[in-house]
């Protein structure tokens, strides 16, 4: 099995994407935060600067592209070929009410007309590899049968499948009959992408679907770095190794950051999902909330891994 890292708005950007690699090491591909250009550019100075190839040395990294306009994307991904990338990939996924109003990302899915001349466009004007990250509609699951006809024209990398609704946005439970079907439609690799955030989640995935060669892994990374480790190897959480992880990304924030009240919304951020390993700890939950400055933020952190023995998020098994 490959294992990619989903791409979460800013959250999952080159310093994390180092962190997690220097820390873990046990992800085969990362694939950006969204790129939206647009006529006048190609990249604003935050999506070029997690882009540079000097910032995701040693990792296969994939940019990811959001938008409607075949032009804009055609001209971002030559530019992303001047800098080495050799695969570009296309947010359809995306379920943000801001992103679907402006027809893009999982907005898109709801003008197929419209996408196929899109994706017409750009596989006809690029020689380079493609894939594509998918919800299964917008409002019925029904929508996904004409789609996959749309997709099935094209020679993609991979078809990335999150099986919800736009108007699922994360609740529900992904449609794994819509994913069965997927499976046995598609012309193309089919990698799946939706609530694996244990071990046991995705045993009982792949015993379902023991075909499936790539899963892409979102909040369950942000949750538990180190869930990979613990899916393939049946390691028990390290709090160590989590420590160094936690201290390198804090640091490396710093040095990017002008602040303590930057880092540490991005540290907040993280600990929302992060937290979760630690049975029992609302009131370090909330003493990290409530930092103010990064001596006392560290304080609350100290505290926690000094009280709290890590588990993974669902109980303890390994």
């Amino acid at each position: 099995m490959k294992f990619y890292l989903a791409p979460m708005e800013g959250i999952t950007g080159y310093i994390y994407r180092n962190a997690l690699r220097s820390c873990y090491d046990n992800i085969d591909r990362y694939f950006t935060p969204f790129i939206m250009p647009n006529q006048n550019r190609c990249f604003n100075s935050r999506e070029l600067k997690d882009v540079l190839p000097a910032n995701n040395r040693g990792m296969d990294t994939i940019p990811q592209i959001l938008t409607n306009n075949a032009e804009d994307f055609v001209k971002t991904a030559l530019e992303l070929q001047k800098m080495g990338y050799k695969e570009v990939n296309l947010n359809l996924g995306c379920p943000s009410r801001t992103v679907v109003t402006k027809m893009r990302g999982a907005g898109f899915l709801a003008e197929q007309q419209l996408l196929e001349k899109f994706l017409d466009m750009i596989f006809d004007r690029l020689d380079m590899k493609i894939s594509v990250k998918t919800r299964i509609g917008m409002e019925d699951a029904k929508e996904f049968y004409e789609l996959i006809e749309i997709y099935n024209k094209y020679p993609m990398e991979e078809l990335i499948i999150h099986p919800r609704l736009q108007t699922d946005y994360y609740k529900n439970k992904p449609n794994l009959d819509v994913f069965a079907d997927a499976l046995s439609l598609s012309r193309n690799k089919i990698c799946y992408n939706g609530d694996l955030f244990t071990r046991k989640d995705y045993e009982a995935f792949t015993a379902g679907f023991p075909q499936v060669e790539a899963v892409m892994l979102g909040r369950g990374v942000l949750t538990d770095p180190d869930l990979v480790g613990h899916i393939t190897r049946g390691t028990l959480p390290d709090q160590q190794r989590f420590k160094g992880f936690h201290d390198l990304l804090c640091s490396e924030y710093e040095k990017v950051m002008s602040g303590d009240r930057n880092v540490l919304f991005k540290m907040k951020e993280l600990w929302f999902y992060m937290i979760h390993m630690f049975p029992d700890s609302e009131k370090y939950a909330k003493k990290i909330k409530k930092a103010q400055h990064l001596r006392e933020y560290r304080a609350a952190v100290d505290a926690l891994l000094r009280d709290r023995t890590m588990q993974m998020p669902g109980g303890s098994e390994g």
